[in-house]
């Protein structure tokens, strides 16, 4: 199929799809669309009873290279869109025209057939992708080898694991689809660490010859392999193609209200003002702080003590990622981190969290009060504080750490 510029391989223009939410209903506009279509050769892009639209004027264009990050809540179009651009759904409104051969890893292991067995799956997986029987047995130890399911192969399909049927099928697919183009649908949460680390390899070898759709709520995954970020939701799309430092700062805003606070504990204490301290100066009173990345950080806190404390506490803060993962812990247990509450009433702490050298993205500071002898909770508040970090560039991982190199003379 032609496209408008000789250089793209995937042109997507305002491209829209409906979906209804009563299934007699679907299946009867199904019918007379179907018939509408072939009398006057135009199609309905105009929304009946029951009907919404999954994804609504969506637009890019790729060139070989290329590799676009879809991100978004679940629901947000993201499949279905990965489903029109695959050709298993014809658009309602809008055009897709691509150059070359269209590959795509989705649902992985959702065609094998249960009675029979992985070996026989890989043989009739691997017909219907098109290779002839000569190049399905060359193919298929190689196969059998990645999966690292040699031990299972002939047994039932039935018998397998779902992570056994996604490892099996992300091996067809990655041996087998040489694509100009290429649709990964959260392909690399496919096993353990080790596995995942192997699929990464491979799908970093196929991207660099082809253009890239990619769909994983792994941020980490999209920073390390996409150049450009489109960010959806309920099936809009929220920004033209953008870097994709813009798009996952974008995309982790969707959250921002999402996050609730919950408290823990005796009830003895409580947290009841915080304020923190960047480069020795108040942030302003939002409800998320934005911080520039490698800020010097503290906090000043206003901490309530109701009854009168017999022992000494201690503070305990951690720093977590949008998705609730730790990421820095303080907690020290020197007895200049031990505090003599000596009656009840507000007392006013400074902690000092030091340079923030965190990857771009949004994080909550989990708080923590407890009595240094027996370790008794007197309170626990997740998501104390919510800010967010700046940076005009987003690298791998969530620690960053500048370094300096220099060339050595041998």
């Amino acid at each position: 199929m032609n496209l408008l510029q000789s250089n793209s391989l995937l042109s997507c223009q305002k491209v829209s799809k409906k979906f209804s939410r009563n299934l007699k209903k679907s299946l009867w506009y199904g019918v007379k669309d179907g018939l509408s279509e072939i009398v006057t050769g135009l199609s309905t892009d105009s929304l009946r009873s029951t009907e919404f639209w999954a994804i609504d004027q969506i637009s890019f264009e790729l060139t070989r290279g290329d590799c676009l990050g879809l991100l978004g809540k679940n629901g947000s179009g993201k499949t279905t869109l990965l489903k029109v651009l695959s050709g298993l759904l014809k658009p309602d409104k809008g055009t897709v025209k691509f150059r070359g051969k269209i590959g795509g890893l989705i649902a992985l292991g959702a065609g094998f057939n249960g009675i029979l067995s992985g070996r026989e799956n890989i043989r009739i997986n691997a017909a219907i992708l098109g290779c002839s029987r000569k190049e399905i047995e060359n193919k298929i130890e190689e196969i059998i080898e990645f999966s690292e399911l040699k031990d299972f192969i002939d047994a039932p399909v039935q018998t397998y694991s779902s992570g056994m049927n996604v490892r099996l099928g992300f091996s067809i697919a990655a041996i087998l689809t040489k694509p100009d183009i290429l649709l990964l649908d959260e392909v690399l949460a496919v096993g353990d660490i080790g596995f995942t680390l192997k699929c990464m390899r491979v799908v970093k070898s196929m991207m660099q010859n082809c253009a890239v759709v990619f769909v994983s709520h792994n941020l980490d995954f999209v920073s390390q392999f996409c150049n450009k970020v489109i960010v959806m939701d309920k099936g809009l799309q929220l920004c033209s193609p953008t870097r994709t430092s813009s798009g996952i700062d974008q995309y982790l805003s969707l959250f921002s209200n999402d996050e609730q606070s919950s408290i823990s504990g005796t009830g003895e204490a409580s947290f009841e003002h915080v304020e923190l301290i960047v480069n020795d100066r108040p942030c302003p009173q939002l409800n998320n702080y934005s911080i520039e990345q490698f800020s010097d950080l503290s906090m000043l806190l206003n901490v309530k003590f109701h009854n009168h404390i017999t022992e000494s506490v201690q503070f305990y803060f951690q720093i977590e990622s949008a998705g609730g993962e730790a990421i820095i812990s303080y907690h020290d247990n020197r007895n200049s981190a031990q505090h003599a509450i000596n009656k009840p009433g507000l007392h006013q702490f400074h902690l000092a969290l030091g340079k923030l050298d965190l990857n771009m993205g949004s994080y909550t500071i989990l708080g923590c009060i407890m009595t240094v002898e027996n370790n008794r909770v007197l309170t626990r508040h997740e998501s104390l504080v919510k800010f967010r970090i700046k940076s005009k560039s987003m690298f791998y991982g969530c620690i960053v750490r500048p370094s300096t190199s220099k060339i050595l003379n041998i």
